[in-house]
């Protein structure tokens, strides 16, 4: 199966999402939160780090969950910016 390449706009909300997942977790083990999700440690890893942008919806959702954010929070940070003209 041939991948399409990520364009800048779904990369720039991967890394978004990564650095909302990591302000969230604060001092606490990605280890920890990632059992809460039912995650592995490397999704989690890999998620924060940018290096997978575009998880499932049930991933973040459960992500969301195990950090005590919703999902709608997570939604409003990520649309993209609107440009005033």
């Amino acid at each position: 199966m041939v991948r399409i390449p990520l364009t800048s706009t779904e990369r720039e909300r991967g890394r978004r999402l990564g650095q909302l997942l990591r302000d969230a977790r604060g001092e606490e083990s990605m280890v920890e939160i990632a059992a809460r999700a039912g995650l592995s440690a490397e999704t989690v890893r890999k998620i924060e780090t940018g290096r997978a942008p575009t998880p499932s919806f049930f991933t973040i959702a459960a992500l969301a969950g195990a950090l005590g954010i919703s999902l709608d929070m997570i939604n409003e940070l990520l649309a993209p910016q609107s440009r005033s003209a």
